[in-house]
């Protein structure tokens, strides 16, 4: 009925199938997890130097000079309890101190967007590009 060369050639394509189904698998994750890594972080390119993120304040107005808008604001101190959520008034004033923030604006020239660096305790902490919020 059936050749042996046959029969035999099957049995290996069978059990070459079933071994590769966990590298497909594992393929599929891979490419699958790339997609929940966290993104680059923003950089500044201003007269030839790059300010990124853990720069020092001084280390960027060296780099990038004077900014267009400064702006300084005591952002509430928040907590993590399983999720997000602000430290509450009577201990937040009393016990916990605000968070010092510092915003400062750079124009880019024509065509290009503006440049927010925000810093939290003289460190740049985030770099954004597009028109503030108003």
């Amino acid at each position: 009925m059936f050749d042996k060369r046959f029969l035999d050639s099957a049995l290996i394509h069978a059990s070459l199938r079933r071994a590769r189904a966990p590298f497909r698998h594992g393929f599929f994750a891979a490419v699958v997890a790339l997609f929940f890594l966290p993104a680059n972080a923003e950089s500044l390119r201003c007269n030839g130097n790059i300010a990124t993120e853990g720069d020092s304040r001084i280390s960027v107005l060296y780099k990038c000079g004077q900014p267009l808008l400064k702006d300084s604001y005591c952002a509430r101190p928040y907590y993590f309890y399983q999720r997000l959520r602000p430290v509450p008034e009577p201990f937040a004033s009393a016990f916990v101190p605000c968070l010092q923030i510092e915003e400062w604006l750079y124009e880019r020239g024509p065509g290009n967007l503006v440049a927010t660096v925000r810093f939290q305790s003289g460190v740049v902490q985030s770099i954004t590009y597009g028109h503030p919020a108003p």
